[in-house]
């Protein structure tokens, strides 16, 4: 179990502390929806927590198979979608990865990534493409 907790500080900003780190995290409503659009939205946060789950639950499977994953990136395209309700309409994921891997060690790496819970969390209504590049 993780606490985490949230203050509403006015003006559509939000703060919120990790209860095991203490460390903390500022949300602002998007400059399309009211906000000043100055640190990340919440659902911002969203594409943010699957992009990084998705190379976080990659580079435990890399680690127990001795792969080096260092230098990989996962870039998060959020589209907002308007009906039937304001909503993540679309999370397009591409996770580069720039080591030179085998055929075997890519599809491992891939279904590390597609296990990822944030992106099992996701409701089948968001459109996810995801792409992965490798290093030659």
């Amino acid at each position: 179990m993780v606490e985490v907790k949230i203050t509403y500080e006015g003006q559509l900003r939000c703060k919120a502390v990790h209860g095991p780190s203490g460390q903390s995290i500022l949300t602002d409503a998007p400059t399309d929806n009211m906000g000043k659009g100055e640190f990340f939205s919440p659902t911002d946060l969203v594409g943010t927590a699957m992009g990084t789950c998705m190379l976080t639950i990659m580079g435990i499977v890399a680690n127990k198979h001795n792969i080096d994953m260092t230098g990989a990136t996962a870039n998060v395209v959020k589209e907002m979608a308007s009906a039937p309700a304001r909503r993540i309409g679309t999370l397009k994921v591409v996770i580069t990865v720039p080591a030179a891997l085998t055929d075997d060690q890519k599809k491992l790496l891939e279904n590390a990534a597609m296990g990822c819970p944030v992106h099992k969390s996701i409701s089948h209504d968001v459109n996810i493409p995801i792409e992965f590049t490798w290093g030659k």
